[in-house]
Formats: C-alpha cells, sequence, structure tokens
C-alpha cells in the first residue's frame, strides 16, 4: 500500500510503479525470423477487453496463464508435457517472444499463446474472473536492494487480482532463489484470504516445473529454490 492507503498497483492516472525494466535486448536473426512468420497465429494482441480463450486457442481447455517467461524454455516444455492444457505466456521482452515463438515453431505447440505486455495490465483487462486454471511466476525478479522491493510483482493488490482471475480450485505457483523473497511470497500469498495453501510452507518443485540449466548451476552451488503452491479456495 501507498502512505495514501491506494494499492501501489492502482493510480488513477496509470502511472504505477512497474515490476520490470523494459530493454531493448538484441534480437537473433532466428527470433526476428520466428516473429515475422509465426507472431500473427500464435501472438494475441494486447487490447483493454476481455479475451474469449476459446477462440484464441480454437478449443475449450483448462487455461494456464504464465508471466515473465524470459526465453521460453520452462513454458514450452510444460506446454509439450500437458496437451490437454492451454497456455498463455506473457512477456515483455522481444528477444524472449522471438525465442518462444521460435520453440514453438520446432515443438509444433499448438496448446500455446504470447501477450506481449504489461501483466498486470493484462490480468486486469484481458483475463475474466474465474477464468484461469493456473498462474504460474517463475523467478521474477526480485528487486534485492531495499529501496527497491516496492517495485516486486508479488505484492498484495496484485495477488488478489490473480486470485479473482483463478477458477475455484486452480493454482498459483510461484518460485524464486531469493530467500528474503520467498518469505515475502509466503507472509503475501498467506494473507490472501481467498487462497489456501497446498503445503506446511514451501511446497517441493512439482514435477511439471522442469529445473533450468541455470537453476541447476545454483543448486550444485548450495543456493535455495523455494516453490509456494496455493489453490484458490
Amino acid at each position: 500500500m501507498s502512505d495514501s492507503g491506494k494499492p501501489m498497483f492502482y493510480d488513477p492516472t496509470e502511472h504505477r510503479i512497474r515490476s520490470f525494466v523494459t530493454r531493448a535486448g538484441r534480437l537473433s536473426i532466428a527470433q526476428a525470423r520466428a516473429i515475422e512468420t509465426l507472431g500473427p497465429q500464435y501472438c494475441v494482441p494486447y487490447q483493454k477487453q476481455l479475451l474469449d480463450l476459446d477462440q484464441a486457442f480454437g478449443r475449450h481447455a483448462p487455461t494456464v496463464l504464465e508471466i515473465g517467461f524470459g526465453m521460453g524454455v520452462t513454458t514450452a516444455a510444460i506446454a509439450a508435457a500437458m496437451p490437454d492444457k492451454n497456455f498463455i505466456g506473457v512477456e515483455v521482452h522481444t528477444p524472449g517472444v522471438g525465442s518462444m515463438l521460435k520453440l514453438i515453431g520446432e515443438q509444433e505447440l499448438g496448446n500455446l499463446r504470447i501477450i506481449q505486455h504489461d501483466a498486470v495490465e493484462v490480468m486486469t483487462h484481458m483475463i475474466a474472473p474465474g477464468s484461469l486454471a493456473g498462474v504460474h511466476v517463475f523467478f521474477p525478479d526480485p528487486w534485492h536492494k531495499a529501496r527497491h522491493n516496492k517495485r516486486r510483482l508479488i505484492q498484495g493488490p496484485f495477488v488478489a487480482l490473480l486470485a479473482s482471475r483463478l477458477a475455484p480450485g486452480g493454482i498459483l505457483h510461484c518460485a524464486t532463489d531469493w530467500e528474503e523473497y520467498a518469505q515475502q511470497m509466503l507472509e503475501v500469498l498467506t494473507a490472501e484470504p481467498a487462497l489456501e495453501n497446498t503445503a506446511a510452507h514451501y511446497a517441493p518443485r512439482p514435477d511439471y516445473r522442469p529445473v533450468t540449466k541455470f537453476e541447476n548451476r545454483g543448486l550444485k552451488l548450495g543456493h535455495g529454490v523455494w516453490d509456494l503452491v496455493f489453490r484458490r479456495r
């Protein structure tokens, strides 16, 4: 909350505190080609109206939305392992979108769509209440300096928004390798009355979340990883 008592994510002027910094990044030839050839089919334009999920995927199926998929490797692996579910990846960085589209083409992932836009605005305007089977937030920026903690994505108002978009029984799965952020996540998620923890505290890593190369390297160095799996009541 701000000093005025208003949620920091929802300023009337829309000049809210953002959880990301837009970076240009270098777009590879392969990524650019994927955006050009596959983008029209698999990218859903941002708009301030509810997205018809059945129309977007051409079928009716449980839908899971991932916030900040990076280069898309984990998201693609999960989508490939669960062809009976639809997946929406939300990412702001163009190279990541290009990388994900390249994976979609290589693996023929017909159950995956991309929205290149701010996740807070996507969840607010495009996702209907009670429409999602799950939300994944894997390794969001920890903004580890104390003065930057206010930029963290997992804050009370946004968690309430995420919970409202989940169907009863839907899962909110967060993961981080920053212990202090994990503690904050546990506190914020536990405080949301619409959610219940599926574990006593932190959850074992679910089998569907693959271990990334970066994560595996950290584990070998003794770094911790914390998964939090909460269910919509």
